[in-house]
């Protein structure tokens, strides 16, 4: 069995966006701005599939209810969900999201980045390669891999 999803489910992109004011009070030095779900699900709603020409919020991979932000410890923590229990790029996805979100939160935040319990067959096997900061650093050392990792990550906004 491939671990592709050959024909995945497309789902409407969330409307919802930070407001002008937020926007404004963000790049103000003087004022520090706590960190919310809302603006780490910006961060990271437009990271492409590695599989699919497809953001990972249009195939439902990343939504905001998954993300859990405690400003007060410095700590993020998002899950995410697959488009198959057998998909063979779900370590991937985890990496690129956990690189998006290190090269763009304060360095006083420590990212969690897991699969959604129940919802793919290694999850305790990704799980444990996305939380591991060695094997990142490695998997970041590995030309090719970044290569991809960049590649989904090319575009954002």
């Amino acid at each position: 069995m491939s671990g592709l999803n050959a024909n995945p489910d497309l789902f409407d992109v969330a409307t919802e966006r930070r407001s002008a004011d937020d926007t404004a009070r963000e790049v103000d030095p003087s004022v520090r701005d706590p960190l919310d779900e809302l603006e780490v699900f910006e961060m990271i709603r437009g990271i492409k599939d590695p599989e699919h020409p497809h953001t990972l919020e249009q195939l439902r991979v990343v939504q905001r209810s998954l993300i859990r932000v405690d400003d007060a410890r410095g700590r993020v923590y998002v899950n995410f969900t697959p488009t198959i229990p057998h998909c063979s790029m779900a370590t991937l996805i985890g990496l690129s999201i956990r690189v998006q979100l290190l090269r763009l939160l304060p360095s006083r935040f420590k990212v969690d980045v897991n699969v959604t319990p129940g919802t793919h067959m290694n999850e305790k096997d990704v799980n444990k390669q996305l939380s591991d900061k060695e094997r990142v650093a490695a998997a970041l050392e590995n030309e090719n891999l970044l290569k991809m990792v960049n590649s989904c990550l090319q575009g954002i906004s």
